[in-house]
């Protein structure tokens, strides 16, 4: 796991400890009042999509959702560790990015709790590069599915109404994907300067060139200093007007991002920001998706900066 994804121990050990004593090892919790299923999503976006195909039927908690901290010094208290390990259904990142759930997982065991992680569902090894996969358009539908075959396994009273809504998500993310195809044949190969590789799957998606070495995005995602060579590079795609646009991740930000920031300001490149959870209030996961390529086109169009949504 990267050195920045999630310094964790300490808290964990406390969780657990906590976990050994508050939870029973064998069975679920129970349902929720209502017969409502107690579901977690380790990141917001996650759990917002288990609360559309759920609907009334779900009871989410959502364990990272401030857009306005670094998730990558996340730490999981005793109160993380009782509700992951009260939950019936789990739906979380993978490619080590939220590995204390399988620690808290582990720590309260249950033979019934179903747990999706999305990079199993797409097929991806533990060696890739990119995990912020939910900016990707392969991962959200995926993920929409498996929580509705998972739900009405749990409910089979509910599959009609599981299944409902799962058509419901999957037609609300058409307006998302006709930005992205609308975008990629209007400007293919738009160049971008980018801090880190938050944005990636969706610039990709777009037809975008990324132009920042993924060294130095590497870097920057692990809290590696970047080499000197990867900082002059970053540097003159801004200085020589190399890119178009500048993707900025709000959520990780020092002083060499923040540099380059003022930089990119300073010669007229416009910044659009990425988040590594969803913003609250006022989107969910489609509306916030579609909200990012329509920045996208708005920079390319009319150099108009979108640094927060």
């Amino acid at each position: 796991m990267p050195p920045r994804h999630r310094a964790v121990a300490a808290a964990l050990a406390v969780a657990a400890g906590l976990l050994a004593t508050a939870c029973s090892a064998s069975s679920a919790s129970p349902d929720a009042p209502g017969g409502q299923v107690v579901a977690v999503g380790a990141e917001n976006e996650y759990a917002n999509v288990i609360g559309q195909i759920g609907g009334k039927y779900v009871r989410v908690t959502a364990i990272e959702s401030n857009p306005n901290t670094d998730p990558h010094t996340f730490e999981a208290s005793p109160s993380v560790a009782q509700a992951v390990g009260a939950a019936q259904l789990v739906v979380q990142n993978g490619i080590g990015y939220d590995t204390y759930m399988n620690k808290i997982e582990a720590a309260a065991p249950s033979s019934t709790r179903k747990v999706i992680v999305a990079q199993n569902l797409l097929g991806l090894p533990d060696s890739t590069p990119n995990p912020h996969l939910w900016y990707s358009p392969r991962t959200m539908p995926a993920v929409a599915k498996a929580v509705a075959q998972d739900l009405s396994a749990m409910q089979p009273a509910h599959a009609g109404y599981f299944a409902a809504n799962l058509r419901k998500f999957d037609a609300s993310l058409q307006p998302w994907y006709q930005a992205i195809a609308k975008f990629k044949a209007a400007y293919p190969g738009t160049p971008v300067a980018v801090t880190e590789p938050v944005g990636d799957y969706m610039l990709q998606a777009i037809g975008a060139k990324i132009l920042t070495p993924f060294t130095f995005q590497a870097d920057i995602m692990n809290g590696v200093d970047p080499s000197p060579q990867d900082v002059s590079l970053e540097d003159s795609l801004f200085s020589s007007h190399k890119v178009k646009v500048f993707v900025y991740n709000q959520q990780v930000t020092d002083s060499l991002t923040a540099s380059f920031l003022s930089q990119a300001r300073k010669d007229g490149i416009p910044v659009v920001g990425v988040y590594e959870t969803m913003p609250v209030p006022g989107y969910d996961y489609q509306s916030w998706m579609l909200a990012e390529v329509q920045a996208m086109t708005k920079a390319v169009t009319s150099k108009i900066s979108t640094q927060k949504l």
